[in-house]
């Protein structure tokens, strides 16, 4: 059974915004931080940024000021508003609670090129 599911992804030019949604089964995320996180043939995965069950966030300084982590817990969903993309941000992008014993889900792969 998918327990994180990933969408948003896709190819935009340098300058331009996607937004990424992640949907989890049940109630993978109450009471959870969860981060997001992406991923490049080169480099390990990478944690971008993180929000607390009381939607405070927190990002790593390569994303701070132009992405937005947001959550709406109702709906067991984390959003990654993602502005001003630049190519080095090109990876698969995942979500997944912190400290929760749970498999990734398959990703969405963002391609930020001219």
């Amino acid at each position: 059974q998918v327990q994180l599911e990933e969408s948003g992804g896709g190819l935009v030019q340098p300058g331009g915004s996607l937004r990424l949604s992640c949907a989890a089964s049940g109630t993978l995320f109450s009471g959870n931080v969860v981060g997001w996180y992406r991923q490049t043939p080169v480099y390990d995965r990478e944690l971008v940024a993180t929000i607390t069950n009381r939607g405070t966030p927190d990002y790593a300084a390569s994303v701070r000021g132009r992405f937005t982590i947001s959550r709406d817990n109702a709906k067991q969903t984390v959003y990654l508003q993602m502005n001003s993309l630049k190519p080095e941000d090109t990876a698969v992008y995942y979500c997944r609670p912190i400290g929760v014993n749970t498999s990734w889900g398959q990703g969405t792969q963002v391609t930020v090129s001219s």
